[in-house]
C-alpha cells in the first residue's frame, strides 16, 4: 500500500482551507465530496474495486496538496482527475471527459477516443 494516498489529521485539515477557481471565476472552498462523486459516477458498473476507489481518490487528493498552493483551478483538478482515470480506466476516462471537455458533437468525442491511439 502506498503511503502517499494516506492523510494526517493535519493534512486533511490543510486541504479543507484549500480554494477552487472556478471557471466563472468565482472560488469555493474544496470539496472532496465533489470529486468524489464524478469519479464515482464515470466508475459506475466498471470493474474496479471500492478499496481501489478510495486509494485512487487518495491518490488524486494528494497530487492536489503536493501543489502547496493555497488555491487551484477546476480546471487543474479536472487534469489532474483526467490523467490518472486514463491510467485506471479507459471508459471511465472517456465518460468523465465527455461531461469535463463538454463534448458538444459527436466529432469531438471521436476525437478524443482517437487519442487512445498515441498511447
Amino acid at each position: 500500500m502506498k503511503c502517499e494516498a494516506r492523510f494526517s489529521t493535519y493534512e486533511e485539515i490543510e486541504l479543507l482551507r484549500l480554494s477552487v477557481l472556478k471557471k466563472n471565476g468565482t472560488k469555493a472552498d474544496y470539496d472532496k465530496t465533489k470529486i468524489e462523486t464524478g469519479v464515482r459516477k464515470a466508475l459506475e458498473k466498471r470493474p474496479v474495486t471500492e478499496e481501489k476507489i478510495a486509494q485512487f481518490i487518495g491518490e488524486i487528493e494528494y497530487e492536489i496538496r503536493s501543489k502547496e498552493k493555497p488555491e487551484i483551478t477546476s480546471k487543474e483538478i479536472g487534469k489532474i482527475i483526467l490523467k490518472k482515470l486514463r491510467e485506471l480506466d479507459e471508459v471511465a476516462y472517456v465518460r468523465f471527459a465527455s461531461v469535463y471537455k463538454s463534448f458538444c458533437s459527436i466529432e469531438s468525442f471521436k476525437r478524443e477516443l482517437d487519442t487512445f491511439d498515441d498511447k
